[in-house]
């Protein structure tokens, strides 16, 4: 008997301007176990062929930098971009063979050519995120502007967080692999719904205490945190829903205000992680916060 052959989707996952948190983190995979996501089917019949991963394969010096090499005529790829890209090369080389320096815009800039789908993975791919945070000395940028200025035309999907869950990353490529990647929807900062589509304040465990206007005066008292700097009420993530190691625990959960860290003003415009953002609007039958407040 015939059995039908297993569809393989090549993927290349490159880091640019990181701390290697997202890559990191989307490792911690549980459900399924990142050892099954690169030896077996994420789907029924496709498999992910991890062609190139600075985390996960044994090449390194010339050997790593000849497999970036043969990625690039990978049809039909999913790249993967951690990291922000820099506008100037020396911030950011990716490897060197012989007399040749490679840079991260440059290995943007050949292997988006072939790919079918790219996804900026974490904030600083997203949307600069703290590479991109002021003064930045490195002219770093999101995927998405990179793109624009070297006008590249690809299918882009941002899947936000510092660091993001693992489930983002890979329930957003099984989502695309099921639907098709012009069928997923997304926000207007181009995030899957599925898992950005609503605010951490319309889920957070913590919304009653918000509604009656007894927030937390320091950390461990009982009450909504958002005098305390909880940026959850400007925040799109499933975090309250979906939590974290496991569902072991989330952010608040943990007695720790939310820092939006999903956000494309994050870091320079949510503000310290401990400031209280302004003029959100309490439940009627609650005390309005204003700036006379602070």
């Amino acid at each position: 008997m015939n059995q039908k052959e297993n569809k393989v989707i090549p993927v290349i996952s490159i880091q640019g301007q990181n701390c290697t948190g997202c890559v990191t983190s989307t490792l911690c995979s549980e459900y399924p176990a990142i050892k099954n996501i690169v030896l077996s089917d994420i789907l029924p019949g496709v498999k992910l062929d991890f062609l190139f991963h600075q985390n996960l394969m044994t090449a390194s010096g010339n050997l790593a930098v000849e497999m970036l090499e043969q990625a690039q005529q990978a049809e039909g790829s999913v790249l993967i971009i951690d990291g922000a890209i820099p506008g100037e090369g020396i911030y950011c080389s990716t490897g060197q063979k012989g007399q040749k320096t490679y840079t991260i815009a440059e290995e943007v800039v050949s292997l988006s050519k072939k790919a079918s789908l790219v996804i900026a993975l974490g904030t600083c791919a997203a949307f600069g995120g703290i590479s991109a945070g002021s003064p930045n000395p490195t002219g770093a940028q999101s995927v998405e502007d990179f793109f624009m200025t070297n006008s590249i035309d690809k299918p882009l999907i941002n899947i936000s967080g510092c660091p993001p869950h693992p489930d983002w990353l890979f329930g957003t490529i099984e989502e695309v692999l099921l639907k098709g990647a012009d069928n997923i929807q997304l926000d207007d900062f181009r995030r899957p719904k599925t898992f950005y589509g609503k605010l951490i304040h319309e889920q957070c465990p913590n919304r009653s205490y918000f509604d009656e206007g007894k927030f937390a005066k320091k950390l461990g008292d009982e009450g909504c945190l958002y005098e305390l700097g909880c940026k959850g009420p400007i925040t799109y993530a499933d975090c309250p829903i979906r939590q974290w190691n496991g569902k072991t625990n989330w952010v608040i959960g943990s007695g720790a205000p939310c820092s939006g860290c999903t956000q494309p003003e994050y870091p320079d415009f949510v503000g310290d992680f401990y400031d209280r953002i302004i003029d959100v609007q309490v439940a009627a039958n609650a005390k309005k916060i204003t700036t006379e407040n602070i």
